[in-house]
Parts: C-alpha cells; sequence; structure tokens
C-alpha cells in the first residue's frame, strides 16, 4: 500500500474529536490509525489527537498493530488517576483501530472499540473488526429486534479491563486483533462509526462511495455524505447531534 488519504467532517458537534494518523518505519513499515474519542471537548480532541501519534508511531516501530495497541492500552490503564472510578468517568478516551503492513507480510489489525476497518477487494467489501458494544453483546432477536445500545462501547482505549475481565462480561476481550493477507488491488479503509453508520442505515453500497482513483476526493466525499445522510434521518432540530466522521482510505 503505497499511498493514502484522510478527511473528517465535524458534523454538528463543533468540535472534531476524532483523530486518524499515519506513520513510516525506515523499513517501509507503515501504520494506519483511527480515534473516535468519547464525547466532545476541547481536552478530548487534543488528547486524541497525541494519542493516535503515539499509537501510529508505536505501531509502525512494532511492525504489529497488537503489541503496539496492547502496549499503549496498559500504560494509559496504569495511571492512578485512571484506576479511580470517579476520576475515570472524567477522563479522555477513545474508540481505537489500527492497521500495520509490513512489506512483503499479510495486514496486522488490533482494535479496542467500534471504529471499524474494512477491506475493499474485486468488487466486494470484506468488513475485518467485530464492533465492542452492547449491540454485539445482545445482538438484535425477534422479541428485541434494536438489540442492544450499539451506541455504548464495551471497550476502548483509556478503559482499564484486562481481557480476562471483559470476556467475563461482555464476551469479547478488552483488545482484538486479526491478520490478513493482502493482493494487488487491496484498499484498506478505517473509520470512525460516524463515518460509516450513517452509510450503513442509508444502504449505500461502500464499494461504490470508496471506490475510485483520487482517494483525496473519495475520502472527503465520503465523510461529508455521511454527515448529510444523518441530517436527513433526523428533524433539523437535533441536527447538532450529528457526529463526527472521520475516514481513512490506504491503496
Amino acid at each position: 500500500m503505497r499511498s493514502y488519504a484522510t478527511a473528517q467532517n465535524t458534523g454538528g458537534r463543533g468540535i472534531q474529536c476524532d483523530a486518524a494518523a499515519v506513520r513510516t518505519a525506515p523499513d517501509g513499515t507503515r501504520a494506519y490509525v483511527v480515534l473516535d474519542g468519547i464525547g466532545t471537548s476541547q481536552v478530548i480532541r487534543d488528547w486524541t489527537r497525541k494519542t493516535a501519534a503515539r499509537l501510529a508511531t508505536r505501531a509502525a516501530r512494532h511492525g504489529d498493530a497488537e503489541s503496539a495497541l496492547r502496549s499503549l492500552y496498559e500504560e494509559i490503564a496504569a495511571d492512578p488517576d485512571r484506576q479511580d472510578p470517579y476520576e475515570r468517568r472524567y477522563m479522555p478516551s477513545a474508540a481505537a483501530v489500527v492497521a500495520v503492513h509490513v512489506p512483503g507480510r499479510p495486514l496486522t489489525l488490533a482494535w479496542a472499540g467500534d471504529s471499524r476497518a474494512y477491506l475493499l477487494r474485486r468488487g466486494l467489501v470484506h468488513r475485518l473488526t467485530d464492533d465492542h458494544n452492547l449491540r454485539r453483546v445482545y445482538p438484535p432477536t425477534a422479541t428485541h429486534p434494536d438489540g442492544g445500545n450499539r451506541n455504548v462501547i464495551t471497550s476502548y482505549l483509556g478503559a482499564v479491563s484486562t481481557d480476562q475481565e471483559c470476556l467475563g462480561v461482555y464476551g469479547h476481550p478488552a483488545i482484538e486483533t486479526a491478520t490478513r493477507p493482502l493482493v494487488d488491488g487491496d484498499r484498506l479503509v478505517l473509520a470512525s462509526d460516524g463515518a460509516y453508520e450513517p452509510h450503513e442505515e442509508a444502504g449505500h453500497d461502500l464499494y461504490v462511495e470508496l471506490d475510485g482513483d483520487k482517494l483525496r476526493d473519495i475520502t472527503q466525499g465520503f465523510v461529508d455524505l455521511a454527515v448529510e445522510a444523518s441530517r436527513k434521518s433526523r428533524p433539523e432540530g437535533e441536527w447538532k447531534f450529528v457526529d463526527n466522521a472521520t475516514v481513512l482510505i490506504a491503496a
């Protein structure tokens, strides 16, 4: 993957609390990161930007998504203030997804939260991540068609639960991973929920929306359309609740 582009739209929030970062090591290893800050404030915005850069730098150096995310997760969780349940409620945190491409090796991914990774290949979209939220814990059923609240995430960067603790409560570890071999023509997509959910709800074909040669135009068009679709789905008085949208495409 030689080229990439990112784009953002603040939606109705007023402050962009998502962040994307890309770092390349001297050997050509490249790390891609998208963080979706939980909440809206200047403090969250600044923390998310700084943390995305830290994670991307660490992932490029490690050459592996899991070791980078896990080491940063544990480092943040070790903060004494994070260990205090009351203090932790007021500290910044984010859903995180990181992908690492080492030349000649399979793509590695790791995530905590509901930011997603997709792989576009030969006309098909393959979702590579599984959301950490209550919708996954309580899937829709005939008697409860909405399932759990997908806006309540069950793991994230800034949490302190171990894999075992998360498994015991939610049925998934705090950090999950995946590995995917790449072929020529593959396109990697990382997206915050504010970018993918409106497209999903509107029934848009993600491959159609993300295919094309001009990556910068595609990325910006994707987040702008996501915000537009989200606005159309609600009354004008609720436009202020339209989420930040961030997407990163690598090809």
